[in-house]
């Protein structure tokens, strides 16, 4: 790839190169194609969009992006880059939700302008949970004739400045806003493309939402990047329709669709032969599965349901990012397929691994690929900071210049998780993602939980998803990846083990509560050694997750704490 000082200057060369060619395309809950905009007209509409913000924001000020589905994000997104204004992608709150981050991305990053669609525009009552004196809202347009250049645009933007404010997910912590520059962006996209192998041919199917990292810089910014095909679909329409992803995928002969590991399940959950009829999935070559725990289950369900419509084994493409590290850190190669490895459940207990005792011993894991080019990968003791052998367990840190260098107002946290150095070693700044995991003996890297969700009980480790997933076995009432497990202290400053587990809305009034506690019980004795002392079982949708569906654990510890939680089975207690 020819080398680009900016995101700016890549869209500039795009527009250049290939003016008419369609860039992005956002289809209808329907799968018709509602809006498309070409590299063009994309440059058009956001450099019309960046003389209307110089008019009244000043470079560096901040900006909020608040936009439903649709291709007013990007216009946005790059108005914005032109403009040397920094692009804050927000979550679209809901008209009832309160458990939204939004204020404290406000209070921390201080916009003086929120742009929005014409749509959102006149949503008073959303309007007024982003209240701020003298916060001023604008309306981005499609049409870029509609709105007139009213002032000069800066310069272009330099390789260091800030592009953008990605607020981490807030699974065990407040929502950080991570700086991430044009250098930062530009390095990943560059190490996505050579992971992934991706050209001007690869078109992709996104319905991640674009201001979440996986659906912003995976999804919209890779295309962009090498000069490909876009085509985006709304998340509600990709929840309520799983297979119009795939139909869409067949229709766009696209290579690329990525999707956190829910969305597989999801997808195996609701096939139907008769709305699969005539679906070829040859032309997939790369289904990432990123942005929560990857499990070996569903690439197995996801293999066997599709196969029979040409969806080929080795497309299946673990991986592993974060914010932090711009977006993603590890991946394997294209055509190459997933990596298993079979571990002892009670030495990984003990940050070892090691080959299992016998079946009841035994763990699969999921590789999620090895360092990308220009990146290291290191496994650090969190505690002493000294570097860990292969097939040890410990903190994952990555070094590499697609590692953002600040946390926005937060030099602790910029000190402590962006610039940290390893023992007895040269002055290389690492990024501590606070996630553990090991390196094989050839460098595939497998992810086993993040530190802060470590259940540790009388001195040995558990790690909460492997709980949960027993728990979800157990019984056709709990829906899956929708419980959570954690330790909180007990009497005596004794750690106990809580879960809280969400029912299937058919299920509520059919189970008996007794019953499935004792069930959870009995199945985590026999499999953990653990004795589940809280069981809480809750209505669908009301266990707290992240925008990428993460389980918010320490959110979850926090509300049982303070029993904000109804638990449909309190009077089996």
């Amino acid at each position: 790839m020819e080398p680009f000082s900016s995101l700016v200057e890549l869209l500039a060369r795009r527009a250049e190169s290939q003016p008419d060619e369609r860039a992005y395309i956002f289809l209808s809950d329907r799968g018709t194609e509602e809006a498309v905009l070409s590299f063009r007209q994309l440059q058009d509409a956001a450099n019309a969009l960046a003389a209307r913000l110089s008019g009244i924001v000043s470079p560096g000020e901040r900006a909020l992006l608040v936009f439903p589905p649709g291709l007013e994000f990007l216009i946005a997104f790059f108005g914005c880059l032109i403009a040397g204004v920094i692009a804050v992608p927000m979550m679209m709150p809901r008209r009832q939700g309160a458990r939204d981050s939004s204020a404290a991305i406000i209070a921390n990053c201080e916009p003086v302008v929120a742009l929005t669609s014409a749509t959102f525009a006149i949503r008073g009552d959303l309007q007024a949970r982003f209240l701020r004196e003298g916060l001023q809202w604008l309306s981005v347009d499609l049409n870029p004739s509609a709105v007139k250049a009213t002032a000069d645009l800066p310069s272009p933007p330099q390789a260091q400045d800030i592009a953008f404010l990605q607020y981490t997910s807030g699974s065990t912590s407040e929502p950080k806003g991570v700086a991430v520059s044009h250098t930062n962006l530009l390095a990943n996209l560059e190490m996505i493309r050579h992971s992934l192998g991706n050209t001007r041919q690869s078109t992709y199917v996104n319905w991640v939402p674009l201001y979440h990292d996986m659906g912003l810089i995976l999804n919209a910014l890779q295309t962009l990047y090498v000069g490909s095909l876009c085509v985006l679909m709304a998340p509600n329409a990709f929840t309520q329709r799983p297979l119009n992803w795939l139909r869409a995928i067949h229709d766009y002969r696209a290579e690329v669709g990525c999707s956190p590991n829910f969305g597989y399940d999801h997808c195996v959950s609701r096939y139907r032969a008769d709305q699969m009829q005539g679906i070829d999935l040859s032309c997939w070559k790369v289904a990432l599965n990123g942005a929560e725990p990857v499990h070996a289950e569903t690439i197995d369900r996801f293999i066997e349901t599709f196969a029979g419509h040409g969806f080929q084994a080795g497309t299946v493409f673990p991986a592993y990012g974060m914010a932090e590290a711009t977006l993603l850190i590890s991946g394997g190669s294209r055509g190459a397929g997933h990596v298993t490895r079979t571990v002892s459940r009670s030495t990984l207990q003990s940050h070892t691994v090691t080959a299992p005792v016998d079946a009841a011993d035994a763990q699969l894991l999921v590789g999620c690929g090895r360092e990308l080019i220009n990146e290291q990968i290191a496994i650090v003791d969190p505690d002493h900071r000294t570097r860990l052998p292969p097939l040890t367990v410990g903190e994952i840190w990555v070094n590499g210049s697609n590692v953002a260098r600040a946390y926005w107002k937060n030099p602790e946290a910029t000190a402590a998780a962006l610039n940290a150095d390893i023992a007895g070693e040269d002055n290389a700044r690492w990024l501590r993602t606070g996630d553990l995991g090991f390196l094989d003996e050839a460098g595939e890297l497998y992810v086993t939980g993040r530190i802060k969700d470590l259940i540790i009980v009388r001195g040995i480790n558990h790690y909460p998803q492997d709980i949960e997933r027993t728990v979800q076995a157990a019984h056709p009432a709990f829906r899956a990846n929708c419980g959570a497990a954690f330790a909180a202290t007990h009497e005596h400053d004794e750690e106990t083990l809580v879960i809280v587990q969400e029912i299937e809305r058919t299920e509520r009034n059919r189970i008996d509560a007794a019953e499935i506690k004792g069930l959870i019980r009995e199945n985590v004795t026999d499999q953990h050694e653990l004795f589940a002392r809280h069981i809480v079982l809750i209505r669908p949708g009301t266990l707290p997750k992240t925008t990428s569906g993460k389980i918010q654990r320490s959110q979850a510890r926090k509300f049982w704490l303070e029993r904000r939680f109804e638990d449909l089975g309190a009077d089996a207690d």
